[in-house]
């Protein structure tokens, strides 16, 4: 799409300097994504959307964003879905867009709702553009509950533009590296950071794109149970690394036992090697950490993001056991 001299892979990681695309991003560069558009048409098709995914979707305003998430019937993360529509049609994006669109396709039965996955293309940036259909990003308002208890200092009013196939732009540029930097830096959860355990308590994702009393959807049984009852088993934190940036799904350990792996890394041009991992729950969050390399074990110190208490908000009381003697 974007045809620069010394662009690095398809599409660019970068155009030669990463560090300094990162601040070219922040002040209005383009990024080119891998991300599929999948449209739907017919009157039913935010209520249908709505049916199957996590998010609230039937009354969604054109013009208006949203994220949603595809689970499995045990609540397990398939698929994370990007939402606009237009009023007359809803633009999803998603970085499987084959294999969402083979499920979506299986579930229209006799509804009026058209899917088709389209050849048209997603660039990522911090503004506006001129395009068939824009997504803004409700990580940084987070309409949804949260478990965090502070907030990112990076900045992250992030947009992803639909374009048509031969889109072509002659303004500042930058690669992927750059973009997933600033993700990693702000919080942000994104499927790569997901494998198949991960529920969207783990990753915070319920601040996004998770409606807690819309009505029944695939997995919804798991998403009410954990956060008003039980705790995510694991837990997302951003890891400040003392070494080079490691390759998602380096092994984090605490001691000598493997508590985790990493997720997402990069090189950020403020913070230095950063990284997203996911640990068990039960870690203690001042414990520093290590993670395993090839080139020998890296430290690294945890920036909580879910806390360890997470979960458990409807604080029903334990009973006593059955023929337990009270004193």
């Amino acid at each position: 799409m974007f045809e620069r001299a010394g662009s690095v892979g398809t599409p660019p990681q970068h155009y030669g300097n990463p560090l300094s695309e990162q601040k070219a991003i922040l002040s209005g560069a383009l990024v080119e994504l891998a991300s599929s558009v999948i449209t739907l048409t017919g009157p039913d098709r935010l209520s249908w959307l709505d049916s199957l995914t996590s998010q609230s979707l039937k009354a969604l305003q054109p013009g208006e964003s949203a994220e949603t998430l595809l689970l499995d019937p045990s609540g397990r993360l398939e698929h994370a879905i990007h939402v606009v529509d237009d009023g007359n049609v809803s633009y999803l994006i998603a970085s499987d867009g084959p294999g969402l669109y083979a499920f979506l396709s299986r579930m229209v039965f006799m509804l009026r709702v058209e899917v088709v996955l389209t050849d048209l293309r997603v660039v990522g940036s911090f503004a506006s553009l001129d395009a068939l259909a824009t997504w803004v990003d409700p990580w940084e308002a987070g309409p949804g509950h949260t478990y965090a208890e502070s907030r990112p200092d990076a900045p992250w009013s992030y947009r992803e533009h639909v374009v048509a196939p031969d889109f072509s732009w002659h303004g500042p540029v930058a690669g992927t590296l750059a973009l997933e930097a600033l993700r990693i830096a702000a919080w942000r959860p994104a499927q790569q950071d997901a494998d198949d355990r991960t529920i969207p308590h783990e990753l915070d994702w319920l601040r996004s794109a998770v409606h807690l009393t819309k009505g029944c959807y695939r997995g919804q049984e798991t998403i009410a149970k954990v956060h008003n009852l039980g705790h995510p088993p694991r837990r997302v934190v951003l890891l400040h690394l003392d070494g080079t940036v490691p390759a998602a799904g380096s092994a984090v350990l605490a001691g000598d036992v493997q508590v985790g792996a990493v997720t997402s890394s990069a090189l950020h041009w403020e913070l230095g090697p950063i990284a997203l991992a996911v640990i068990k729950r039960s870690v203690d969050p001042t414990v520093d950490l290590v993670v395993q390399t090839d080139d020998g074990p890296i430290a690294a110190a945890q920036e909580v993001i879910v806390p360890t208490d997470a979960g458990a908000t409807a604080n029903v009381p334990r009973l006593p056991r059955l023929g337990a003697v009270r004193r």
